[in-house]
């Protein structure tokens, strides 16, 4: 089968994209990856020793998986075949399979390069298996989702996981000098514009390898502002039902946890930037007051309803600000998951307990079948009790007390210890 992506087919004079100019040559010129292919990485290992096995490159957009599967089968002679998952079926992959088969009776491997490969369904998967485990095939796969939700257990189980960084700024700066050499010349644009184009890629090499085309052809010096408005900045990385999704409301709820209200407003805006429905983060953080804050600042709650009431009310933009106001309250707030904590401790003693009647002494008896079973018998009337307080049990009869509920010392929860230990002393006065 052709390799479709085979730059050595192409004619010289024919013109290439900077990307593909600046394409490295060997995995020692593939920038910002040095913690998997160095010496002491886990591909560096696999190539000083000779064992490469199956691998699943997961990483954003533009960081280099294919130029690093294309670059291991030359480093290990296998022949290098690359398919993507969007416009591959059953019949093409039946056919590639066929070939390596034929290759390997020919004493040739084949490192085969899926790029996109949590597209394929379950079923495709598993057709990769018996192809990997006999040696026909050393499979490398790509993916910019989280390949323990997205890809089965049995492809996981004979592949290592790769993890790929995003381009910082400093191995983007690195690729605009690569650039400049290739181009022959400096980049027409200021320092503060050069730093522009860094901030408009995003981590993406590919995205500012196609700015940088671009800004070749214009002369003079060239503005930051004069920049923006002349190239579009990158849409943010973000996903509603992927990985960013989970891994911002995750950065949200524990900058909020840790009382960083600067933190909590980064993510919530880049969450609301990124295109996140105002109502699910209004959500999200009345739980995060529920769960986080509780007692301690009762308060939070009713702030976060009010929010969540005025964004409706207002609509975008103006909304939103009154859910942010919440976010930077709650991540003041006092914390406190003693309520959180009581609730758990409270549902796990119920499944062992849960048909244990209540005691009768609190049960009420509206008919004098009842009363002759004993219903209600004993039963203190707090309110003519010392102190409004009996110290009665309140617990099935044979049940050891629980105590799930145990306040910290901050915030409205001082108070509430104080009354819980005030009338834990009361009850043990009172004990019969």
């Amino acid at each position: 089968m052709p390799d479709l992506f085979d730059v050595a087919s192409t004619p010289d004079n024919a013109p290439r994209p900077l990307a593909d100019r600046l394409r490295p040559r060997s995995l020692v010129e593939v920038i910002g990856q040095d913690h998997i292919l160095g010496p002491d990485g886990p591909l560096g290992q696999m190539l000083t020793h000779g064992n490469l096995s199956s691998l699943i490159l997961w990483g954003p957009p533009g960081v280099g998986k294919t130029t690093i599967a294309r670059l291991l089968a030359a480093e290990t002679d296998l022949t290098f075949v690359q398919i993507s998952a969007i416009f591959t079926g059953v019949p093409e992959l039946r056919k590639i399979f066929e070939a390596a088969k034929m290759r390997r009776q020919n004493g040739k491997g084949t490192l085969l390069f899926v790029d996109e490969i949590h597209r394929f369904n379950k079923a495709q998967q598993d057709g990769f298996l018996p192809h990997m485990e006999d040696g026909t095939i050393l499979l490398v796969g790509a993916t910019t989702e989280n390949p323990s939700f997205e890809l089965n257990a049995a492809v996981l189980s004979r592949a290592q996981v790769m993890v790929l960084n995003r381009l910082a700024p400093r191995d983007l700066d690195l690729l605009i000098q690569r650039a400049e050499k290739e181009m022959g010349k400096a980049l027409p644009v200021t320092a503060d514009a050069r730093d522009a184009l860094v901030e408009m890629a995003d981590g993406d090499g590919r995205a500012l390898l196609n700015l940088l085309e671009q800004a070749f052809t214009w002369s003079g010096k060239v503005e930051r502002d004069d920049l923006e408005k002349r190239l579009s900045r990158r849409a943010p990385k973000y996903d509603k039902s992927g990985d960013e999704h989970y891994n911002l409301i995750s950065a949200l709820h524990k900058s909020v946890r840790g009382s960083d209200p600067d933190a909590a407003v980064y993510w919530f805006a880049r969450m609301l930037k990124g295109g996140e429905d105002p109502r699910y983060l209004a959500r999200r953080i009345t739980r995060m007051a529920v769960e986080d804050i509780g007692l301690a600042d009762p308060d939070a709650q009713r702030l976060c309803l009010d929010a969540w009431q005025t964004y409706e009310r207002l609509g975008s933009p103006e909304g939103e600000l009154a859910l942010a106001q919440a976010v930077i309250y709650l991540a003041l707030a006092p914390k406190s998951n003693a309520s959180y904590a009581a609730y758990k401790n409270a549902v796990a003693a119920a499944k062992k307990t849960g048909s244990e009647p209540p005691p009768k002494h609190i049960l009420n008896a509206p008919t004098s079948m009842m009363k002759d079973q004993g219903y209600g018998d004993g039963y203190q009337y707090d309110h003519d009790a010392e102190d409004g307080f009996s110290g009665q049990n309140y617990f099935p009869d044979g049940m050891k007390r629980g105590v799930y509920y145990s306040p910290v010392e901050r915030g409205n929860e001082r108070e509430l210890k104080k009354r819980i230990e005030y009338f834990a002393k009361l009850r043990s006065k009172r004990k019969p």
